[in-house]
């Protein structure tokens, strides 16, 4: 596998070396007005006839141990040996996150996948529900990793492009085939649980009604105090943990998206189950840094030719860490050494699988890796 790198910035244009030449992939995360500028997007594909041009909107962009806004990083990857095929599906609101996961189920399955890398609108989807679409169709034993797209800390309009302009609504994926491709995964987080834990009493699909019988977003707010008033932004800052109450080896974390005062509900980014336990969150500085470099450690994988690490860090780390938040890039730079280009984007929701059940899930404010690479080629 051969591996370049290019960013765009609208200070200096094109800097870097896959500007053009040839690929069998191109990877491309961007800030929403760079992602969106058709004539940017139409001039990547024509510089790389017939690769598949996959990419979307985000929270910020990754590019080496650098952490940009409003920037185009592009990666390039050309294969040896191994196969690829690309799939896209509609989801329009979040009843359609299922159905769009089997659509890409359906389009990517076969005998020789071996992993499906997947972007997805952030803010219409139920990324649970998508994943297990695309699970229901492709089995538990391929790896799916990939993210939801971001609108910066805005969250508006998200897009997701696939060998087209990016666009609102959108699921994209790219299948990678054959036993010539080598994988690594890693997820963590680095949050620190507080308060008492508390039973989802009341919930639809990622919906949150109640806990303890009592209105969720009242208990919730309590906990926030003086944070409360910055809702629903502030609860970047103050995820749950949920997990079966006889299994807290796998628990997630997942992050509020909406709320709503008169019914007091919070709306997540993924299922919150009734009978699952629940309890809050907060950051810690050097934990989240930690959490980075396990994830890396996860992922680890031997070194044989390029390696390209994809790294989907969830937006309410880059809010929380600010200024300091190159350093979690930084612990990963420092796993992988010089050898491994990193590319990546904050996000809405992070896919990997778990590292309890093995099955791929949906995760919030964690830092989820994917390194590609390719055995027997140099």
């Amino acid at each position: 596998m051969r591996a370049q790198q290019a960013l765009w910035t609208a200070h200096q244009g094109w800097t870097g070396d896959s500007s053009s030449g040839p690929a069998d992939l191109l990877l491309a995360f961007g800030g929403t007005k760079a992602i969106t500028d058709t004539g940017l997007w139409n001039d990547i594909a024509s510089r790389h006839p017939g690769a598949i041009l996959l990419g979307c909107s985000t929270g910020g962009e990754i590019h080496g141990a650098d952490v940009l806004d409003e920037s185009l990083s592009l990666t390039s990857l050309e294969f040896a040996r191994t196969k690829l095929r690309s799939a896209e599906a509609a989801v329009d609101a979040a009843a359609d996150s299922f159905k769009a996961g089997q659509a890409i189920g359906n389009a990517l399955s076969a005998p020789d996948l071996r992993i499906v890398f997947v972007l997805s609108d952030g803010t219409r989807v139920n990324g649970s529900e998508l994943v297990r679409g695309i699970r229901t169709r492709t089995g538990n034993q391929v790896v799916i990793t990939g993210g939801l797209a971001g609108d910066g800390p805005r969250f508006g309009t998200t897009y997701v492009g696939l060998n087209a302009a990016p666009v609102p609504g959108r699921v994209a994926a790219v299948g990678f085939y054959g036993h010539a491709i080598t994988i690594g995964h890693g997820s963590a987080g680095g949050w620190d649980v507080f308060g008492p834990e508390r039973r989802i009493t009341c919930s639809r699909e990622n919906v949150l009604y109640e806990l303890d019988g009592k209105p969720a977003l009242d208990l919730y707010k309590r906990y926030l105090g003086a944070d409360a008033e910055r809702l629903p932004g502030s609860a970047l800052l103050f995820p749950l943990k949920v997990f079966p109450p006889d299994r807290p080896d796998e628990a997630l974390t997942r992050t509020i998206v909406a709320i709503d005062e008169q019914e007091r509900t919070m709306t997540f980014a993924g299922d919150m189950p009734e009978g699952f336990s629940a309890q809050l969150m907060r950051g810690n500085f050097d934990r989240l840094v930690e959490g980075a470099a396990d994830a890396a450690h996860q992922a680890a994988v031997p070194v044989n030719g390029d390696q390209v690490a994809v790294l989907v860090s969830c937006i309410g780390r880059k809010l929380l860490l600010g200024q300091r938040i190159c350093e979690e890039v930084e612990a990963v730079q420092h796993v992988f050494g010089g050898g491994t280009a990193l590319t990546g984007f904050y996000s809405y929701g992070e896919v990997s699988p778990h590292g309890a059940t093995h099955c791929a899930e949906l995760h919030n404010q964690t830092m989820t890796i994917t390194v590609f690479g390719e055995s027997g080629c140099a």
